[in-house]
């Protein structure tokens, strides 16, 4: 079944982490593992906890619980590893838990707020209301800012400061 001219309905991956509900276009998901813990990075910013192996490529990992600068906490037990394409490249990023793919009305995505400015405002597309929760929805190939791009390009050889 098709949707009526006019109309657009896209599906969003959502996601925990901590109790904050974010959600990213299904089209930016490659994949979603289980979370195993990722092999160290000498030399990076704290935000990337290291790099996996994904299908015979290495793919750095990003800890989105650090990136959001939200509070640190243990690894929990439904954690997972999202493979994000971004730009034609994977990127992984962990997450507390994935709750399930669902269907989105564009016409139920709500502007982010105008008080967000800066790098917030160019990686959230909006927020969508689950039930009584409300959830970010963000703009997986702007998530990552032109300098965040050159330091995961960058060899790891060269040293760079932890922000």
């Amino acid at each position: 079944m098709t949707a009526p001219a006019g109309t657009s309905t896209s599906q969003i991956v959502t996601f925990r982490l901590g109790d904050e509900l974010f959600a990213a276009d299904i089209f930016s998901v490659e994949r979603v593992l289980r979370y195993t813990p990722p092999t160290p990075v000498p030399n990076v910013p704290s935000w990337i906890e290291g790099v996996i192996d994904y299908q015979q490529r290495v793919v750095p990992v990003i800890n989105l619980r650090r990136r959001f600068e939200l509070p640190a906490a243990p690894v929990p037990t439904d954690a997972r590893i999202l493979i994000l394409t971004v730009d034609d490249e994977w990127v992984a990023a962990t997450v507390d838990g994935v709750l399930d793919v669902s269907a989105l009305d564009p016409g139920k995505l709500a502007p982010p707020p105008t008080l967000f400015r800066g790098l917030a405002a160019s990686y959230v597309r909006g927020i969508v209301r689950r039930g009584e929760r409300l959830v970010v929805f963000l703009d997986v190939p702007r998530l990552f800012s032109t300098d965040e791009r050159i330091v995961l390009e960058r060899p790891s050889e060269e040293p760079v400061r932890n922000a």
